[in-house]
């Protein structure tokens, strides 16, 4: 189902073009509370209102395709790299030219095309037991290793974080040694993938696992706030940004993109702009523990608190463009 937001448009409104001086309408799979405040901040300053429904990444593509020319959406908003792409794959993205997203948004973090841009962004590292773990792995590559046989937890291959870091990690190292390195993962299994990343966090606690692979903005929330089964038992978990010698720490992105057929384009690119902005830019780090997408805006001290890293500046078309292999290699590999 999806969830409509306070200022979104009704059904009956939503289900034709909206052209609306003043308005945007916007199609977000982020979930988070404090993103009003990136809403809110906005309409503040632009005076345009943003008009929101929520969903799941799949749901709101497959609206937008439903949709077709009649779609009143003017901004697609994700968590992940593999859906905004298929949107553009879909056709259901345009090429936005500004200079203000040209400008602020590193040119790994946008799309080649110019139809999606990276606005915040999560390192995917690894944490481990400091009490039973003496030698945890440097690498992504370590995982594989014999040694930590019976100690790992991680996500589904059906996950989309672990399907961008194995695009990732193939794009660097190769299909076939990729697909010796699932296989010995999922040799070192813990237990059967289950739960999303802070599951994982959990499982270091319960002691379930001994090192598990997560978005550093699940343990740093935990640093900030009242997380249950894990705040109060981060001393216990230490963390390693891996690959800091070669390739450097993975990097999931939220980005987005203006509609294919936006009613109000030019109130999406002034969204899209707005959201490189540094107020917006320091609240994706301050209200959902993010790493900005623009260099040198400050973070948060949550996220401050894990420490300065080496982040891998693969290009995001690159990891696009070895999702289907890196299917492939989970699939092959058992990795349910």
């Amino acid at each position: 189902m999806l969830k409509t937001s306070i200022l979104a448009l009704s059904a009956v409104a939503m289900s034709a073009p909206a052209f609306a001086e003043g308005e945007l309408n916007l199609y977000s799979s982020r979930h988070y509370d404090t993103d009003e405040r990136l809403y809110s901040d906005f309409t503040e300053a632009t005076g345009i209102t943003v008009n929101r429904i929520e969903g799941k990444a799949d749901e709101l593509i497959a609206r937008m395709e439903a949709e077709g020319a009649n779609s009143p959406v003017d901004v697609f908003l994700t968590v992940d790299t593999v859906r905004i792409t298929r949107a553009k794959e879909l056709g259901l993205l345009q090429s936005v030219d500004s200079d203000v997203l040209e400008a602020a948004i590193p040119a790994y973090l946008q799309d080649e095309d110019n139809q999606w841009f990276a606005f915040s962004q999560r390192a995917r590292i690894l944490f481990y037991d400091k009490n039973d773990v003496e030698n945890p792995p440097m690498t992504y590559q370590d995982l594989a290793k014999p040694e930590y046989e019976g100690m790992v937890c991680i996500r589904s291959s059906s996950n989309v974080y672990t399907q961008n870091i194995v695009a990732a990690l193939t794009a660097h190292l190769g299909e076939e040694a990729m697909g010796d390195w699932a296989k010995a993962v999922v040799g070192n299994f813990a237990r059967d993938p289950q739960g999303g990343d802070t599951d994982q966090l959990r499982g270091i606690v319960s002691g379930e696992c001994d090192i598990a692979m997560s978005n550093t903005y699940y343990f740093a929330r935990a640093l900030r706030k009242d997380v249950s089964g894990l705040s109060g038992s981060q001393e216990d978990i230490g963390w390693v940004f891996p690959n800091q010698n070669d390739i450097g720490a993975h990097m999931n992105i939220s980005g987005g993109g203006v509609a294919v057929n936006a009613p109000n384009r030019e109130n999406a690119v002034k969204f899209l702009e707005y959201l490189a902005s540094e107020q917006a830019q320091e609240y994706f780090s301050a209200g959902n523990d993010e790493y900005p997408a623009v260099p040198g805006v400050g973070l948060s001290p949550s996220v401050a608190a894990l420490g300065l890293f080496r982040p891998d500046a693969i290009a995001l078309s690159d990891i696009a463009d070895n999702i289907g292999a890196a299917q492939t290699i989970l699939n092959e590999a058992g990795w349910q």
